[in-house]
């Protein structure tokens, strides 16, 4: 792809509360899975960048954890990243979902949007679930809270709006180089991926605590002879009881796990995979430090 003269380029955010779409909207920009997507709360917990690049422009796009308030450790690292994207960006994006009203943790969000320098849009996503009629009653109901740089409604399921807001962005952003290859769509090594693959799995196919006390790691990630990929990896739990709950009635659930992981890992790396998952037992370690920083959850390893 051959760059334009006046090439533009930029650093955007996106923040808002759990669960509001944000990782459903950074793989449609980039055009395939980067972020893992869940129906559960707090499924995003490093920032993820997805870069979305054109012959003229290159938006680095920091798809961050949802703001919340914190349980532990594991939840103030996961805010602090999110917040911290505010100061390293030309723009923020604050998303909420058009089916849920505002509430305390989008006023908080808010607030701390009131100190950034940078333009910030209001994205609401979701469109496609609701009445139309109602729209013009939620973008009043934030208008009266900030003074935004646009407001866009959207559905990053379907696409509504998502091409008019990209243009928008890089209509203005400034003059810059282009920080990516053309074909690269995100910052984030293979392994990462794998890792996040695996727990979104996970997330699928479980309840209740589960998905708040598990973690994945991959310990190991090599090519044999055949050119097909071993990978071996680690699922961290915080109890003997959750730890049952993954392996299922006879090793079920941990084989439909492995087998739905290793057919999205398959498709990623473009190669056989064969992959080996282990569960291991960490009583609290979403409370702390070195178990944080080992699995990746701390400012100076965030991949």
């Amino acid at each position: 792809m051959e760059k334009a003269e006046n090439f533009k380029s930029g650093f955007v955010a996106i923040v808002g509360r759990p669960n509001v779409g944000k990782s459903t909207f950074l793989n449609r920009v980039v055009g395939q899975k980067i972020a893992i997507m869940s129906d559960k709360a707090q499924t995003t917990r490093n920032k993820i960048q997805g870069v979305y690049t054109t012959k003229d422009a290159q938006i680095v796009f920091l798809d961050t954890p949802g703001i919340h308030k914190p349980e532990n450790k594991l939840d103030e690292y996961m805010d602090a990243s999110a917040l911290s994207s505010l100061r390293e960006v030309e723009a923020v994006l604050f998303m909420v979902s058009a089916t849920e009203t505002r509430g305390a943790g989008d006023n908080y969000i808010i607030d701390q949007l009131k100190k950034v320098d940078v333009p910030v849009y209001l994205i609401i996503n979701k469109i496609d679930e609701i009445n139309p009629d109602k729209l013009l009653v939620i973008m009043d109901t934030y208008r009266k809270a900030y003074d935004w740089a646009e407001v866009f409604p959207i559905s990053a399921l379907r696409g509504n709006n998502v091409d008019e807001l990209i243009g928008n962005l890089i209509d203005h952003l400034p003059e810059g180089p282009q920080y990516y290859p053309d074909d690269q769509v995100t910052d984030h090594p293979e392994r990462f991926i794998v890792q996040e693959i695996v727990r979104e799995k996970i997330l699928e196919n479980t309840r209740q605590e589960i998905p708040h006390s598990v973690a994945v790691y991959v310990e190991s990630m090599k090519t044999n002879e055949n050119g097909k990929v071993q990978i071996e990896a680690s699922i961290i739990v915080d109890r003997e009881g959750q730890k049952r709950i993954i392996i299922g009635k006879g090793g079920a659930l941990l084989k439909y796990i492995s087998i739905g992981a290793r057919r999205e890992i398959e498709k990623l790396l473009g190669s056989k995979v064969n992959l080996k998952l282990w569960i291991r037992v960490q009583s609290g370690w979403r409370d702390k430090d070195t178990a944080l920083n080992n699995l990746g959850y701390s400012e100076k390893n965030d991949y």
